[in-house]
C-alpha cells in the first residue's frame, strides 16, 4: 500500500522485463520521429509504429484502450494529447507530439516526445525544450525516500525557469507495470497542499509534463479523445517510464537508462545501466 492506494511494487527481475517493453517504445518513437516530414499523414506515422511493434513481437498498450483506434497518439500544434492518427497531413513548421506504448510479456512501457516537422518557430522549439527539461527535472526528483509531490514541484519549477508557460493540470502521469495506468497519479505541478506519499523502491512511474504557450486550460474535441488548448496556442508533451531503485531512477524508455541526462543533473543511476 502507498497512502490509501494499492501500488504495484516490482522486483529487479520485473524491472528488467519492463525494460524490454521500454526499449520497444524507444524504437517506436525513433522510427516515428524519423518519419515526421511535411506531407506525411498522421495515419502513416501510426503505420510506422505498428511495423515496429510487429517486428518486436510486442503488442500495443493503446490499441483498443477504451476503444482507442491506433497504436500511437499524434497531437499537432494546439493538440495537447490523445490525438487520433488519421488523414491529416503534416506541414512544415508543425509541432508534433507522439505518445507510444508497448506490452512485452505482460509488462508495459509508455513514453512520448515532441518532434519538429521541418523548421519550427523559435518559440515552439523553446516550448518543446522547456517541456523536455521539465520532464527530466521530474525524473530527477523520482528518488527513493522522497515524496510523490516532489516530482510535480520539480516539473513546475523547471518550467518556470524557462519562461511563462502553462502547465496542464487535468492530465497527469501515473503508475505503470502490469497495466498502463495504475496508481498513483503523478501530478505535473505542485499540489496546493501536502507532500504526497513516500517514494519507495519497486515503484514504476510514467512522468509526463505537458506545457503550453498560453493558458493551462484544455478542452476535448467531439471525437472524445483529442485534448486541445482552450486558447488555441501550441502545446508540447514529453514522457518517460521510470523505475525507482535504491541506486537511483532507471529510465526504462531511454536507451542509456537516463544515465547521461541524469548525470548532468548530479543524479545517480543504477550501476548496471551506466
Amino acid at each position: 500500500m502507498l497512502g490509501r492506494e494499492r501500488v504495484e511494487l516490482k522486483s529487479p527481475a520485473q524491472f528488467t522485463a519492463m525494460r524490454r517493453a521500454g526499449l520497444v517504445v524507444a524504437d517506436m518513437l525513433d522510427a516515428v520521429a524519423a518519419a515526421v516530414a511535411p506531407g506525411v499523414s498522421t495515419a502513416e506515422l501510426d503505420a510506422v509504429a505498428r511495423s515496429v511493434l510487429a517486428a518486436a513481437g510486442a503488442t500495443s498498450s493503446f490499441l483498443g484502450y477504451h476503444g482507442f483506434p491506433a497504436v500511437i497518439c499524434v497531437s499537432v500544434n494546439n493538440e495537447v494529447v490523445h490525438g487520433i492518427p488519421g488523414p491529416r497531413r503534416l506541414a512544415g513548421g508543425d509541432l508534433v507530439s507522439v505518445d507510444a506504448g508497448a506490452i512485452v510479456d505482460g509488462w508495459h512501457g509508455d513514453a512520448a516526445r515532441t518532434v519538429a516537422c521541418g523548421g519550427v518557430a523559435e518559440e515552439l522549439a523553446a516550448l518543446s525544450a522547456a517541456t523536455e527539461a521539465a520532464m527530466w527535472a521530474g525524473v530527477a526528483a523520482a528518488r527513493v525516500g522522497g515524496r510523490l509531490y516532489d516530482i510535480g514541484a520539480a516539473v513546475e519549477d523547471e518550467a518556470a525557469r524557462h519562461g511563462s508557460y502553462g502547465v496542464v493540470e487535468e492530465y497527469v502521469g501515473h503508475g505503470i507495470g502490469t497495466a498502463m495506468h495504475m496508481p498513483p497519479q503523478v501530478p505535473n505541478y505542485r499540489p496546493r497542499s501536502g507532500h504526497g506519499p513516500r517514494l519507495v523502491a519497486g515503484m514504476a512511474l510514467a512522468i509526463e509534463p505537458m506545457l503550453t504557450l498560453g493558458s493551462r486550460h484544455t478542452d476535448v474535441l467531439d471525437d472524445d479523445w483529442t485534448v486541445v488548448t482552450a486558447d488555441g496556442l501550441c502545446a508540447a508533451h514529453w514522457e518517460h517510464t521510470v523505475a525507482l531503485t535504491s541506486e537511483g531512477p532507471w529510465v526504462l524508455t531511454e536507451r542509456d537508462g537516463g544515465a547521461a541526462r541524469l548525470g548532468r543533473l548530479g543524479v545517480p543511476t543504477p550501476a548496471s545501466v551506466r
